[in-house]
């Protein structure tokens, strides 16, 4: 028997987190993750570059991945872009800090050598002026309902899916219209 809207789960948007060595100009990407609209999620450390040798001790302070991680346990740049084009190719993936996230995902595609084969959107482009301005009280409601811990690329990003689907649904799926 075929399901009805009101029986399947409200849509989300596929979100794209990266966690960086730090900001501005030298800053590159150390972890990328994602969560589809789905809910499956995935993340990988990425082994710096030769050239990439910025790092910011306040970025660590926050994400609290040390560089000597990155250097044993990350995947080369070109090994973690191909993993995103090969999971997300045709998708168009959302972002809270998209001219970031878009800057350090150009950095780590063109150490790969290649091109994303999928679309990077700010995430504020699925917001009404009402949802945006209450953006920030419903996240650290989630955080603490979710008990997130982690300041890492996955988690963040889910924590931005369930976030979208609190200010749309309400914490436990209810239809809540857009102000």
């Amino acid at each position: 028997m075929p399901s009805s809207p009101a029986d399947q789960p409200p849509w989300a948007p596929a979100i794209l987190d990266i966690e960086a060595s730090g900001f501005g100009a030298g800053s590159y990407p150390i972890e990328v993750g994602f969560v589809t609209s789905r809910g499956q999620s995935w993340c990988s450390l990425v082994h710096p570059e030769p050239d990439w040798r910025h790092w910011d001790p306040q970025a660590e302070s926050v994400h609290g991945i040390r560089r000597e991680q990155l250097l044993q346990h990350g995947r080369p740049a070109r090994e973690v872009a191909q993993l995103l084009n090969e999971r997300l190719a045709g998708l168009t993936l959302y972002s809270d800090a998209w001219s970031h996230d878009y800057s350090w995902l150009s950095r780590l595609f063109d150490a790969a050598g290649s091109a994303p084969r999928f679309k990077l959107d700010h995430l504020r482009a699925l917001l009404s002026d009402a949802q945006a301005a209450r953006w920030h009280d419903v996240k650290r409601q989630v955080t603490a309902r979710l008990g997130l811990q982690r300041h890492r690329a996955s988690a963040d990003a889910r924590l931005l899916q369930q976030t979208f689907l609190s200010l749309h649904h309400g914490p436990h799926g209810e239809h809540r219209a857009a102000a």
